[in-house]
């Protein structure tokens, strides 16, 4: 987690501080391989790139099949920062990643047991294993001073 607080600040390729004018709340992404390798990151770029779903999460997902040169991440681990809403939960399960960990709960659009618990659906086909609350207070600090 302490990796993904890591990018949550600097990002793949942005300064700590980031580039002038860029504003994207600071969530972090880590996706793991099944060796405990670290296999690609992500950082919000929603308005870096003007994407609606350049999600840490998304982002992370992508560039990690892009390397292995496959979309299934079955044995891989993802760590964010943040409870990953609707969309990233949903990308999560379709790309059979086996275990989330995140750190802040989001209880506003938060799919991984807050608002809604899209991961443990037993109607879909794939369920991870979930870990919330790992540093819970520092992703919680980063995200009240971004917003403050």
């Amino acid at each position: 987690m302490r990796r993904a607080l890591e990018v949550a600040v600097t990002g793949p390729d942005l300064p700590a501080d980031g580039p002038a004018g860029v504003d994207d709340i600071p969530v972090g992404a880590v996706l793991y391989g099944p060796d405990g390798a670290e296999l690609a990151i992500g950082r919000n770029e929603r308005e870096l790139t003007q994407d609606p779903t350049a999600h840490a999460e998304v982002l992370a997902l992508r560039r990690a099949a892009e390397r292995l040169g496959r979309w299934r991440l079955d044995g891989c681990t993802l760590v964010v920062t943040l409870e990953p809403c609707t969309m990233c939960a949903g990308a999560l399960v379709l790309a059979r990643v086996s275990t989330v960990v995140f750190a802040a709960w989001e209880p506003k659009t938060g799919a991984v047991g807050s608002l809604w618990d899209v991961v443990r659906d037993r109607r879909l086909n794939h369920r991870p294993e979930v870990y919330g609350g790992v540093l819970e207070a520092e992703s919680a600090a980063l995200l009240r001073a971004f917003f403050r």
